[in-house]
């Protein structure tokens, strides 16, 4: 079945391009997901008006790509992750993690766009790919470090200093009291 595409598929074409696809996978994926539109010729005649907006979206679509991008650059995501004895991880860090993580510091990154190579089941420092456009991607360091309470996340902009954890009640019940001081017998 030929089919035109309304939005960029992965590995099958981008945003007017015709192709053929298999029935099924355009009656199952393409159609119901809006991603493309059967080729008629209604279709293909409106397809092609529409190429000039298309071109212009998809500029668009870079330009804010491209920024996110050098924003992006040098930023750390710092997981603090469960471990156990032998120090393998509880679980593994995910890409909903990581975006969950940039977008409470404003970044907006779908996790679909955090291509994790392999998943991160260990401690260390990572190099991961985000893919913001077709040709725009930009590279941010997960850095998995271990945690004995909750897990969390946090994001280190590039010259921000770590945060330093205030000492909490905690710190206070294991530090020692002071001793009270002996009366001085006064010199009479």
């Amino acid at each position: 079945m030929k089919v035109i595409l309304i939005d960029e598929v992965r590995g099958l074409g981008g945003r007017g391009d015709v192709v053929s696809v298999r029935d099924g996978y355009a009656r199952n994926f393409l159609l119901p997901k809006q991603l493309a539109r059967e080729a008629t010729p209604g279709n293909l005649k409106a397809a092609e008006l529409e190429k000039k907006k298309w071109a212009a979206l998809t500029e668009k679509e870079k330009d804010s790509a491209q920024k996110l991008a050098e924003q992006l650059q040098g930023v750390t995501v710092i997981v603090h992750k469960r471990v156990g004895e032998s120090g393998t991880l509880f679980g593994s860090v995910t890409a909903n993690e990581l975006a969950d993580a940039l977008e409470s510091r404003g970044f907006q990154v779908d996790k679909r766009r955090i291509e994790l190579g392999h998943s991160i089941k260990a401690l260390g420092v990572n190099e991961v790919d985000v893919r913001l456009h077709r040709h725009v991607s930009a590279h941010i360091r997960v850095e998995v470090v271990p945690t004995v309470e909750t897990e969390y996340t946090e994001v280190r902009l590039p010259g921000e200093e770590p945060k330093v954890e205030p000492a909490g009640e905690q710190a206070q019940a294991s530090a020692p009291a002071p001793e009270p001081q002996a009366e001085q017998p006064s010199a009479e």
